[in-house]
Order: C-alpha cells, then sequence, then structure tokens
C-alpha cells in the first residue's frame, strides 16, 4: 500500500501537501518517534485527492512534536561531530593512509583521480536507464536483461525497441543505453561533483555551508534538484538559513541526495578520510540530517580511504570508522560486511538488504548504502563487475553506480578501466551547472589534482 502511495505522489514530492504529510510520518516512524497513533490520519489525507492542505501540514506539525519512542536503540547524534581518530603512525601525528598518499607519484594521483571521475561518469550512466525503484526491482532488472542477453551486465544497458510497457526503461535511456552515449549523460550525480569543485576552488577546504547554498543558488537550476535538496533549495530562496534549510518540512532529509554530493571531497583528500568526511558533513547539513549527513561522510571517507587503501574491504572499514557507532547507517552497512565475510553469495546477500530494508523509500541512503557496499565487497576490486552488480542490486542505480564506480575507479586507475566502458564517453561531461556543460573529464580531473597537491 504505501509504495502505491508513494508513486502516486512521486512527480511533486516536494509541492504536495498530501505527500510531505506522509513522507514525514515514515520518516518519524524509521527514525524511532512515536507517530504509530497517526497512522490512519495520516493515510486518509494522502489518499484523498482533494485534501485541505492546511489540514495537512497542521498534522504534519504534530508528527513535528512527537516523542522519541523508549525503546529506540539507536545513537544518531545530529550534527554528527567530527569522525573519531584512524590509526596514527607512531611518532608522526600523521594516519597512516595519509601518510601513504603523499608517496604516490604526480602520474599516479592523476590516473586515481582521473579513474573516480570516470568511474563515476560511467556507473552513473550504466544506472540510468534502470532508474526508478517502483519498477526496476531485482527481478524485474534480471529478467530484462536476460531477455536483452546482457546479464550479468559486463557494458551498457541495451535498449529493446520497440519500447515495453512491461520493462519501461527511464526516459533518459535514449542518451544513456548502449550504442547511443555521446559524453556522458546530465545527471545531478555528476552535477554536484562539478559543483563541489567550483566550490572548492572558489572557497578553499575552509568553505561554509553557506557558501555552499550560494554555490547552488547561482550555479544550480531550481528544477535539476530533487526531494531534500530541492526542498532546501526552495527554503533558502524563503529565507531560511543552513541548517534550518535541512529541517523545515524536508521528510526527505535522510534519503541519498547527501550522498551523491560527497566523492568530491574524497578525490581532494586522497589518503585521508576524516578530512573528506568533515568536509562532506559541512556540505551535506545544508539539505539532511542524521543518516542522510553520515550517508555523505560514509561515502567521503570511502573515497579518500580507496587512493590507500588495500582493496575496497579495507576502505570500507575505514568509512565505517568515520560514521557514528549506533547509528541505523553504520549498523546496516557491517551486516553487509558480515554476510560477505560468512560466505554467503552476492544475490543472497543484495536479497537480505532489501528484505532488512523494504520500509525505506527506495532513495533513502542506508539501503543503497548497503547495495553499494555489496558491489563493492562482491566486485573484489575488478571495475566491471562492482559497477555491474550494484546497478544489478536495484533501488537507485544510478546513483549507486556512480558511487561504487567513483571508488573501483580510483582503485584500479583511469588506465585500468575497459576502454568499452571510456570511449563512448568522449572525455565530455553534460552538466546542468552553469558554466560546466562540455567540460572535458580529464582537465576536471586535472583541477581536481591541484586541489588534492594542496591538501597531501
Amino acid at each position: 500500500m504505501d509504495e502505491a502511495i508513494e508513486s502516486v505522489f512521486f512527480a511533486e514530492l516536494e509541492v504536495d501537501p498530501r505527500a510531505l504529510l506522509f513522507f514525514e510520518w515514515r520518516q518519524r516512524l524509521e527514525s524511532g518517534y512515536a507517530v504509530g497513533a497517526f497512522e490512519s490520519e495520516v493515510r486518509a489525507l494522502a489518499t484523498t485527492e482533494r485534501a485541505d492542505p492546511a489540514e495537512c501540514l497542521a498534522l504534519f506539525d504534530q508528527l513535528e512534536r512527537a516523542p522519541r519512542d523508549v525503546a529506540w536503540d539507536y545513537v544518531e547524534p545530529d550534527p554528527p561531530g567530527p569522525p573519531a581518530p584512524l590509526p596514527q603512525t607512531a611518532g608522526s601525528g600523521d594516519s597512516d593512509m595519509a601518510s601513504a598518499a603523499r608517496f604516490l607519484s604526480d602520474a599516479d594521483l592523476f590516473d586515481r583521480i582521473h579513474g573516480g571521475w570516470l568511474g563515476r561518469c560511467v556507473g552513473c550512466t550504466l544506472g540510468k536507464p534502470l532508474e526508478d525503484g517502483f519498477v526496476w526491482t531485482i527481478e524485474r532488472i534480471r529478467a530484462y536483461l536476460e531477455r536483452a542477453h546482457a546479464y550479468p551486465l559486463a557494458d551498457y544497458v541495451p535498449a529493446l525497441l520497440p519500447p515495453s510497457r512491461a520493462y519501461p526503461l527511464n526516459p533518459t535511456w535514449t542518451e544513456s543505453a548502449r550504442g547511443r552515449i555521446d559524453g556522458c549523460p546530465r545527471d545531478d550525480d555528476v552535477d554536484y561533483t562539478v559543483l563541489g569543485l567550483h566550490l572548492l576552488e572558489k572557497c578553499g577546504t575552509n568553505f561554509t555551508t553557506a557558501d555552499v547554498a550560494t554555490a547552488w543558488l547561482e550555479h544550480l537550476p531550481f528544477r535539476q534538484t530533487y526531494t531534500a535538496e530541492r526542498v532546501a533549495y526552495r527554503n533558502l530562496v524563503d529565507g531560511l538559513q543552513p541548517r534550518h534549510t535541512a529541517r523545515y518540512r524536508n521528510p526527505y532529509r535522510e534519503w541519498i541526495g547527501a550522498m551523491i554530493r560527497a566523492d568530491i571531497y574524497g578525490y581532494v583528500d586522497p589518503g585521508n578520510p576524516q578530512r573528506a568526511a568533515e568536509l562532506a558533513a559541512r556540505d551535506a547539513s545544508l539539505s539532511h540530517t542524521t543518516n542522510g549527513v553520515y550517508a555523505a561522510m560514509w561515502a567521503a571517507s570511502l573515497v579518500a580511504a580507496a587512493f590507500t587503501a588495500d582493496g575496497p574491504r579495507a576502505a570500507l572499514a575505514t568509512a565505517q570508522q568515520c560514521v557514528p557507532e549506533r547509528s541505523r547507517l553504520r549498523v546496516a552497512v557491517a551486516e553487509v560486511i558480515a554476510d560477505h565475510e560468512g560466505g554467503l553469495s552476492w544475490e543472497a546477500a543484495v536479497a537480505g538488504v532489501h528484505s532488512r530494508h523494504n520500509r525505506y523509500n527506495w532513495i533513502h541512503a542506508i539501503p543503497n548504502a548497503c547495495l553499494v557496499t555489496a558491489g563493492l565487497l562482491w566486485g573484489a576490486g575488478d571495475f566491471t563487475r562492482t559497477i555491474g552488480l550494484t546497478v544489478q542490486s536495484g533501488c537507485d542505480t544510478d546513483s549507486n553506480g556512480a558511487t561504487a564506480g567513483s571508488v573501483a575507479g580510483i582503485l584500479c586507475g583511469a588506465n585500468a578501466i575497459p576502454a568499452h566502458w571510456t570511449e563512448p564517453l568522449h572525455d565530455r561531461l553534460h552538466t546542468a551547472v552553469f558554466g560546466y556543460d562540455g567540460s572535458k573529464i580529464s582537465d576536471l580531473a586535472h583541477r581536481t589534482q591541484a586541489l588534492a597537491n594542496r591538501n597531501t
């Protein structure tokens, strides 16, 4: 029933008072608040076609005043505070990874940063045709790819023509399906990486959350923002200041939006996951809270750790230390890591993720971080297998493909990414960020390296 309600609202998540009410109730329920008694009233309003907006918002305000359930077993500080200290090299005062990063040659550092950019572009493009968690379940993804003789994924998703109602590819398939790619297609998963680079070049690593807000307003079109970001953008225009922008009538504050913005902070802090997490949290707090912020910290630290870690398992272990220990995100990712260590198959592990977290929307940060984790672990450092498994696992396929591709691209370096993935990009990306459309990916990587050299 919830999926049916959600799918009806999805085109106008940020403007329909019924959607705001319904998703706030879900957010509170998922976060351990005592809002179960509101269920019948929420559902009645949510399913009434012409529900009174004032009545919806009045009930929304009541939800905000609900106390937390005394049985809640997680500790999720907001704001999260700085990540816990990582292991130190004896006598140096530096973390082992940060010290190791200084020994990367300029050529190796560029190869890895370029690999991150390319991996993000490739993974995002791979996932775009299958992006719609209401339609593209793991079972339907497999059925479609098997019909197309493309399972398991080892190349871009083919488009079976004519289009089928049974397998409705995302409308972007015309620019992201195999044989139709001419440069990395425009997507918010890449827009925010470009915008983050612009922010860091302009403000440096001492940027504030207000600087992030200014960058959005000056360089990012409102209609190219979604869910929590669109709510925060609207709140900025209405005069609210960060961190209120993340909280005011924003039921999407734990969804994946901040996580997709985080990779750039790992690119510029190679081998320094703790600082990458701090930068990502500063950015994320414009639009997200708790696990939405933790997911950004997790992704940034994962990317930073990949520069010097001995494979994806080691990078994931480091990223786990950069988020609160008793948060839902850390516990959920730990369960996937335990499944891998216990010898489960990828299929069984992913089925477990979907079973454990089916209460969350398919764009929520927690299940998506788990699916990225599974792709990285069972991908075992192989670029193609990593992004293929990640996209095949469903939920937010383009966002997850982008994050997994970013990490896998850093681990192997740009020169080791198979050419059939990178050649269709033509070293070019499309973006909605003002002044950057048509940028050369290699140029963005060189500019990123210049920032990273200042930080190592």
